[in-house]
């Protein structure tokens, strides 16, 4: 028999962790949203931020756009059409619009009226990393608001580095908890990327929270075989919640980003980029030469990675339905990194909308109900 659950919504909270379960995330920052090489010329695809529909289209011309999805016509999506030249068309009537929103084209008759004058919202859009990034929130702040800098991927010594990405049914905070808490070592005990782990350090700084572990980073068997030891300090690691993100460091050599694609309140979106100084070849003192490095790693997340990184989601999308069944249970974290990153969503989260309130805008993101679910 199928109970219908109602999960407190932001407002409704009573405590931290249903605060933190309902917070969303600031639209003014950026977020990937796929692929690049996906996406090509004349290609339209939806891609949704926290309940709102993205029409992203290549043009003819290379360049990304994104508008919001919907014909201001009869409100159909705009992906069901296609892309003409740099400019997208609705299926029903044929409304045409360009990559500001601006409606360009009426194919059929007018009836004696002018033509519309019609603008959809427009978004930034940029690509980085092999990845598109959008930024949802409010488009004049886009040229000031810095994305994520991973000056390892870039330049001709570039690191290697092959994106992996998971559609989760979870909460955003459920997947920044999970990666940033190595207290769940247990899960990956066939894996053990990690191993012993103690927190040795807890720093909050504005809009980061800095977590540092004594750990034996690489520990599992096929990790081994391919960890520079000998070089590379992997006892320890330092980990950052910077909001929306998060990274980790170990020793300059191993680092990672997951960047977090919040896509409602219980989906989320998450790209892992590991990426390596160095790794040696199994047995052998010796470095793999750079040009391999891409198709190991390639490898290495079939048989690795994503079996690894598939624990995680099985656990946040474990934790998503007993958060619902269970929300008003007594809370019962021990972590403290883990309460400084639930107080951070949530302080950004009531930044966003008191200024979101303070200063309403046509274009604004809607605060989303929080939606029943099947228990």
């Amino acid at each position: 028999m199928s109970t219908k659950i109602r999960i407190p919504s932001f407002p409704e909270a009573k405590n931290r962790r249903q605060k933190v379960r309902a917070a969303g995330m600031n639209p003014n920052y950026w977020y990937p949203v796929g692929y690049a090489a996906e996406l090509g010329p004349g290609e339209v695809t939806e891609v949704t931020f926290w309940g709102k529909d993205f029409a992203l289209f290549r043009g003819q011309d290379g360049r990304l756009r994104a508008i919001e999805n919907r014909c201001a016509h009869r409100q159909l999506k705009l992906t069901t059409g296609e892309v003409r030249g740099c400019q997208v068309v609705c299926p029903y009537h044929g409304w045409t619009f360009d990559g500001d929103g601006r409606l360009v084209d009426i194919p059929h008759e007018l009836f004696d009226k002018k033509m519309p004058n019609i603008r959809l919202p427009d978004f930034e859009v940029r690509e980085r990393y092999g990845l598109i990034w959008l930024f949802p929130g409010e488009r004049e702040r886009a040229a000031s608001v810095p994305m994520p800098e991973i000056p390892e991927l870039e330049g001709p010594d570039a690191w290697a580095c092959v994106p992996v990405d998971f559609t989760w049914q979870a909460h955003h905070s459920m997947i920044i908890d999970n990666v940033s808490d190595f207290t769940h070592e247990y899960l990956h005990r066939k894996f053990e990327p990690f191993k012993n782990p103690t927190l040795t350090s807890l720093e909050v700084d504005d809009d980061k929270v800095f977590v540092e572990y004594d750990t034996e980073v690489g520990a599992g068997k096929l990790y081994n075989r391919f960890i520079p030891r000998a070089a590379a300090n992997t006892s320890h690691m330092r980990l950052c919640y910077a909001y929306p993100h998060q990274w980790s460091n170990t020793d300059d050599w191993i680092k990672h980003w997951c960047f977090v694609l919040p896509i409602d309140e219980r989906t989320t979106r998450a790209f892992f980029l590991f990426y390596y100084k160095q790794l040696k070849i199994p047995l052998l003192p010796v470095a793999i030469p750079r040009w391999l490095m891409v198709p190991i790693l390639e490898v290495a997340n079939r048989v690795l990675m994503q079996p690894l990184l598939e624990e995680d989601g099985f656990a946040v999308e474990a934790e998503q339905l007993g958060y619902e069944r269970h929300y008003d249970a007594p809370v019962a974290e021990l972590n403290p990194a883990v309460m400084e990153f639930q107080k951070l969503t949530i302080r950004k989260w009531e930044e966003y909308l008191a200024e979101r309130d303070a200063q309403p805008r046509q274009r604004r993101l809607p605060v989303m109900p929080s939606a029943p679910h099947d228990g």
